[in-house]
């Protein structure tokens, strides 16, 4: 019996063209179901499965390759022992064999029913493929259309067909964790909860140049079937995005995201390093990106900016005095993407794709492994803010205290932020010391902290930064308390005249 080779794919790409190379090469092939049709309509001569077995596929398509002269053919050993067994039952050697599996990451990513993400696991596509890869030795096992060519030659490596055997274990525990993911969450690919163990599906989605630094090997993966505004993000002008600048935008982002969330009006974020620098809500984009490149025109320089409206050819011009590394908003119009591309042809335009369910996990790389937690993405309405002075805030500073907090949970702690008028007049973030990242804010703010709002994302330990803030002319702070100074620092802020809130909540970030 000649050598024969068992196809069947989801993925059709190249099949014919391959099937029918391996036919004018002496293979017999072997197939089943949509890629069989497909073989025999392409005029490629080819064999049912179902032929071999003498059993007919059943179960509504459930069982068709589960079968000992399919399985038997893939596992024998190429020594007499194995090959005498063989033929004593009638079953012949498979020494290719090239599957891919069930869309089952196509089907829950298009919302799909339950019903129809079940039908969608593949059960006897990883049994072929794990047993070709067991016994790579005997049997090439195909698992991408990329190395078909590759298996066309006479003689195949045994370094290769080794490679071969990992990409295709590596193929069988990725679709293993996502349908996990899926049947652990419900109705995503990712995980929802921490699980007893936690498996890292991760597929390369984008090359970079580099990582943060150029001696540094990076790139860009997704995690199961997850897709996310910045990593999808459709780019229309510019240059390719680099490591730093998917870290920067998806930063910018998020934060653009919750604030657009908050209450009507457009919102423009400035981010550099990973902090915001300039964050502002107005009646439109325009208004509201000169604000926050107003609120810290020296940091915006060479940051990346997120809006949350479409961006118009008079929004575009209003940044033409500026360097910019990326900017990310719902929409681009086509006279701005071409005056972007005509006037800042090296800024990076990025069109995001909308918010769609993500893990709710993040993941801090340890020294041999990860810190795993929930992500921060408790929203205001879930805080029960109490005023611990004499003093109530007016309006307009709860609404700077709101949108303050906001932007604080944001920024590297130590952290703290002044706003004034839906704008951030000063930042400290990355601070060691909380009363030095308010004297960074404070500084930064200079004469615009007279009558701003102050929020920090952890408490204070002393009444020190309560006095500098009033100092400079801040009315009114936000955090959660919690400290054993609390009454010196409630006492100090009565004395100074300021409202203070706490809302019982800390934010660090790392």
């Amino acid at each position: 019996m000649g050598r024969q080779a068992l196809i069947s794919v989801s993925d059709k790409t190249g099949v014919v063209e391959f099937g029918r190379a391996l036919a004018e090469r002496g293979w017999t092939l072997l197939s089943t179901g949509g890629t069989f049709a497909a073989l025999q309509e392409a005029g490629v001569p080819v064999t049912a499965v179902s032929d071999v077995t003498g059993f007919p596929e059943m179960l509504d398509g459930r069982v068709k390759t589960l079968h000992p002269a399919i399985h038997g053919g893939i596992l024998a050993r190429r020594e007499d022992g194995h090959l005498s067994e063989l033929a004593a039952q009638g079953f012949g050697t498979i020494d290719l064999v090239c599957v891919n599996l069930y869309p089952f990451r196509e089907t829950v990513a298009r919302g799909a029913p339950f019903a129809e993400v079940i039908e969608n696991i593949d059960i006897g596509g990883p049994a072929m493929i794990r047993s070709a890869a067991k016994n790579h030795a005997g049997v090439l096992v195909l698992v991408d259309p990329a190395d078909y060519e590759l298996a066309l030659q006479d003689e195949v490596a045994p370094t290769e067909r080794r490679r071969l055997a990992a990409k295709a274990y590596r193929h069988t525990s990725e679709y293993d964790a996502a349908i996990t993911a899926y049947l652990e969450g419900d109705s995503d690919t990712l995980p929802t909860k921490l699980p007893s163990e936690l498996t890292l599906n991760l597929s390369k989605v984008a090359e970079v140049r580099y990582g943060e630094n150029p001696h540094q090997p990076g790139a860009i993966y997704r995690w199961g079937g997850a897709h996310g505004p910045v990593m999808d993000a459709r780019v229309v002008a510019g240059k390719p995005m680099s490591f730093n600048n998917y870290a920067d935008a998806d930063a910018a982002w998020a934060l653009c995201t919750e604030l657009g969330q908050q209450e009507e009006g457009m919102v423009c974020v400035a981010v550099k390093h990973g902090n915001p620098c300039g964050v502002a809500r107005a009646n439109d984009v325009r208004a509201a990106w000169e604000l926050a490149w107003d609120a810290d025109t020296l940091s915006v320089f060479g940051g990346v900016v997120a809006v949350s409206g479409a961006v118009d050819l008079n929004a575009a011009q209003a940044m033409r005095g500026t360097f910019l590394e990326v900017l990310i908003a719902p929409d681009v119009t086509p006279e701005a993407v071409e005056w972007f591309a005509a006037k800042k042809p090296d800024l990076r335009v990025l069109i995001a794709r909308k918010a769609e369910a993500v893990s709710v996990l993040d993941l801090r790389p340890l020294a041999g492994g990860f810190a795993v937690q929930e992500r921060d993405t408790r929203p205001w309405d879930d805080l029960c803010p109490e005023v611990v002075t004499t003093r109530l805030p007016r309006d307009e500073e709860w609404n700077d205290l709101r949108f303050a907090w906001a932007v604080v949970k944001h920024a590297r702690s130590n952290a703290v932020v002044l706003a004034r008028g839906g704008v951030s007049v000063g930042l400290g973030a990355g601070a060691v010391s909380r009363i030095w990242a308010a004297e960074r804010a404070v500084a930064n703010a200079g004469e615009r902290a007279h009558g701003a709002s102050l929020a920090s994302e952890a408490f204070f330990p002393f009444d020190d930064v309560v006095r500098l803030a009033a100092g400079a002319g801040v009315t009114a702070i936000l955090q959660p308390g919690g400290a054993k100074r609390d009454p010196e620092v409630i006492a100090a802020a009565n004395e100074l005249g300021l409202s203070m809130v706490f809302t019982g909540s800390r934010h660090f970030r790392h």
